[in-house]
């Protein structure tokens, strides 16, 4: 009887640890799959927490980073000339190369030392998206601050569309630039998304990045928390390239908001459309920009002379009067009738799954657009 019972009691054990087993084996396949799930878009399910799995499942907390400054003196050659890529509203804008084979992009700037600077870069770079350059960390040394950034190696939308050194051979076919516009909304949707939300405050063409497989990057989000007050241009018959993406709450009240993010994205819209800065007027005989020229349009299917005519037929009729349609949308006076950002992400990828199914196949007289380096360039 004691030998029985017994038998009964171990064999009762041996299932329940079973069981015990199957349950565990389930508890890590569905965690498995839910950290993977929420890592597709942003590379994390917390944006302060990067997940590799090269050995298991190892969690580790991304900080901003403390450089010092010979560091990114021999980075950038002693600053070097050479080495200058560009200048921002923050300051000078250097290509270097870390120890560590790294390239960064390091923004320069006269400044005394400050906690609420650096309080300020942790909160930034703990945002991590894929359509949005990443703060690395930051330098304060020699009254000079310092951020650094991750390279992005083509740089910005606007110097393809219409920059320096661009000809008529130059192109974009309409899908690709959907594909850019896609990206960029994402990152700016992503801001949006934040808790508190982080508002862009300086979107613009310039600030849109597409890197080695020309995926949008939206660049100095957050910037703006940097540079204190600055005063914004009141009404003017004379529109800067940079005005123009400014909303007209922003010129004439300073009042920044997810929606005046949403008009400067429709500015940056109606630029991949065009191929021209917006801030331009659509012809020799016209006294409007291409902005004031769509909000001020009784039929919006009267601006197809706005269309970059080194789009060729790389596009469908219909997608074409959609995409003009939400640049309207997003360029309205009223902020209130403006989409959000998460509205325009959906209407952009439901009109490029159009494009790409329609233009797939079209025939002989549609360049070919190849990734990479080369994506601007039609080929014969």
């Amino acid at each position: 009887m004691s030998t029985s019972l017994t038998a009964i009691i171990g064999g009762a054990s041996g299932a329940v640890a079973l069981v015990g087993i199957v349950i565990f084996l389930l508890w890590f396949y569905l965690f498995h799959n839910w950290s993977a799930s929420r890592t597709s878009e942003t590379g994390s399910s917390d944006p302060s927490v990067q997940v590799e799995t090269n050995v298991g499942i190892e969690l580790s907390i991304r900080e901003a980073r403390s450089f010092e400054m010979e560091e990114l003196s021999q980075a950038t050659k002693n600053f070097s000339d050479k080495n200058l890529i560009g200048v921002g509203k923050f300051g000078e804008v250097y290509k270097g190369l870390l120890q560590e084979g790294m390239l960064v992009a390091i923004k320069k700037r006269p400044g005394v030392p400050s906690q609420e600077f650096v309080d300020e870069v942790h909160f930034l770079s703990s945002i991590q998206h894929r359509n949005l350059v990443t703060l690395l960390g930051y330098c304060q040394e020699n009254n000079l601050q310092f951020l650094i950034y991750e390279y992005i190696p083509n740089g910005s939308v606007s110097i393809h569309l219409y920059g320096a050194g661009q000809d008529s051979r130059q192109k974009l076919e309409f899908k690709h630039r959907l594909s850019i516009a896609l990206g960029a909304a994402k990152g700016l949707a992503h801001l949006h998304s934040l808790s508190p939300r982080l508002i862009h405050k300086d979107f613009k063409t310039a600030n849109v990045l597409v890197d080695e497989n020309f995926i949008a990057k939206v660049a100095d989000a957050g910037l703006r928390n940097f540079l204190g007050r600055i005063d914004v241009a009141g009404p003017s018959s004379q529109v800067t390239a940079d005005e123009i993406f400014l909303s007209p709450e922003v010129k004439e009240f300073g009042r920044f908001s997810e929606k005046s993010d949403v008009y400067s994205f429709g500015v940056f819209l109606l630029e991949l459309v065009s191929g021209r800065e917006a801030s331009e007027s659509p012809s020799l005989d016209s006294s409007q920009n291409l902005v004031e020229l769509v909000q001020n349009s009784q039929d919006l299917s009267n601006l197809s002379n706005i269309v970059d005519q080194r789009l060729g037929n790389s596009f469908t009729p219909e997608g074409m009067e959609e995409f003009i349609r939400l640049i309207a949308r997003c360029l309205d006076l009223s902020s209130e009738r403006r989409p959000s950002m998460g509205y325009v992400v959906m209407e952009l990828d439901r009109t490029l799954d159009k494009e790409m199914s329609l233009t797939t196949g079209m025939g002989e007289g549609t360049p070919t657009v190849t990734l990479g380096s080369q994506l601007f360039r039609s080929t014969k």
